[in-house]
């Protein structure tokens, strides 16, 4: 039986929860990996948490954003916690994006598209003049010129990037019902994958409340 992919959002400064999570999401129904964020990565004993952390799947979500020389030091100077991915900003433009994935070794390099909390409003407002399909399916040509390893985009999008781009798609944005906190591009799990979604990232609908609740409820979404 396929084994559904799900990135858990590990997104706290409180490494204790963090560990909670983590027990309490292990289960052998689902292939389950671990994303880290800005908030945890950033914490005080984040770091040290992560080069400890063996034998799962970790997602070091970075969202790089800069020049190709800092882009290229920054993967550099994260190899050693052996990340088997990490984002960067699709954004950041094509020699970025080059510079980081010479140097990130066997770590998969992931492009980030447009946020899931965008929507046509907010990037008009930004200033883009393309909606948001247009712009998704730009960046995956970009991506795949660039060789990335893989694409972080809406479940709504996975359509678009599919036509151009053959390697492993990761989508956020995904809740079990109507309620969509501050994302504005959501669909369910199952929605998700019927899109053609490789692995899909959770964290809210699985971390808030009663976790192994959550989970149940999620497997028994999908299974």
């Amino acid at each position: 039986m396929k084994k559904y992919k799900i990135f858990i959002a590990c997104d706290s400064k409180n490494i204790n929860f963090v560990k909670k999570i983590i027990k309490k999401t292990e289960n052998k129904k689902l292939q389950i990996g671990y994303k880290f964020g800005l908030e945890f990565l950033n914490s005080k004993g984040g770091r040290d948490f992560i080069s400890k952390f063996k034998n799962k799947i970790t997602f070091g979500d970075f969202k790089l954003a800069d020049i190709p020389n800092t882009c290229a030091s920054t993967v550099k100077a994260v190899r050693d916690l052996k990340f088997n991915y990490l984002t960067i900003h699709i954004s950041s433009g094509l020699n970025s994006l080059k510079a980081a994935k010479k140097v990130c070794g066997k770590t998969k390099l992931i492009g980030v598209t447009i946020l899931t909390s965008l929507d046509n409003k907010s990037l008009k407002e930004i200033g883009y003049n393309k909606n948001v399909e247009k712009i998704v399916l730009e960046q995956a040509k970009l991506a795949k010129k660039a060789k990335l390893d893989a694409i972080v985009c809406s479940p709504m999008e996975v359509n678009i990037v599919k036509k151009v781009f053959d390697k492993e798609i990761i989508t956020p944005g995904i809740r079990f019902s109507s309620k969509r906190d501050d994302q504005k591009r959501t669909l369910t799990p199952k929605q998700a994958y019927e899109n053609g979604s490789d692995w899909l990232v959770i964290g809210r609908p699985i971390t808030k409340g009663n976790i192994t609740k959550n989970l149940k409820k999620l497997i028994d979404h999908l299974i």
